[in-house]
């Protein structure tokens, strides 16, 4: 038990309690067990683990030592029936990382499930998602390309002007600051578009072989 004790310390040290590992230990050894005999017609009647000295220990019931030592279920003819290995404190915590991780993944499993159900469904939502960013981007393509035959037209008008001798006026100028204004906000609104058209149909692609994986 002085074993037992020091690596419930090392527990504690890294946030977690030992009694609380251990009560979920038994928790789940527990509910191995009876889904075991519920499926064995075998029942187990005594549970048996070696201390560390190599006494064995006979019990009707899995206690917290025979977690930490490993036990044997056996029947009324004291025959094994079933093994169960030493639980490791320090294992089950370092594990505890990758448990987190297929516990989270297996959560956004479920919530693409929910949220498309199918591959096929998620392939039709990304034509419909797709289909309508590329009309805004076409929009904004034509709108471009007449700030562009308007700024061509300013340029005449201003050449116009000073092949003439004369000096532009005033409204022209802005009229043409104003044009240049507006085809570069128009130029960073399609790179946008197109940027979030790309994330969207890479977002897509990776959401449908997901759930193809999954079905």
């Amino acid at each position: 038990m002085g074993q037992f004790s020091e690596k419930l310390a090392v527990i504690d040290k890294n946030k977690m309690t030992g009694q609380f590992i251990l009560v979920l230990a038994l928790f789940t050894q527990v509910s191995l067990s009876y889904a075991n005999t519920q499926q064995n017609p075998q029942k187990a009647t005594w549970y048996r683990y070696y201390d560390s000295k190599g006494v064995a220990n006979i019990s009707t019931n899995v206690t917290p030592n025979h977690i930490h030592y490993g036990y044997e279920a056996l029947d009324q003819n004291m025959q094994v029936i079933k093994r169960a290995r030493p639980y490791n404190a320090e294992l089950d915590i370092k594990q505890a990382p990758q448990r987190a991780q297929q516990a989270k993944r297996l959560a956004e499993d479920q919530k693409l499930k929910r949220a498309y159900n199918s591959s096929h469904i998620a392939s039709q939502k990304k034509t419909e998602a797709l289909n309508q960013l590329k009309k805004q981007i076409n929009f904004q393509q034509e709108q471009m390309k007449q700030l562009q035959k308007d700024q061509i037209m300013f340029v005449r008008q201003e050449r116009e002007y000073l092949r003439k001798g004369k000096a532009p006026p005033a409204a022209l100028k802005t009229s043409l600051q104003n044009n240049q204004k507006n085809l570069t906000f128009q130029k960073e609104n399609i790179q946008s578009l197109q940027s979030r058209y790309r994330n969207l149909e890479a977002e897509y692609d990776r959401i449908i072989a997901r759930l193809q994986a999954l079905e």
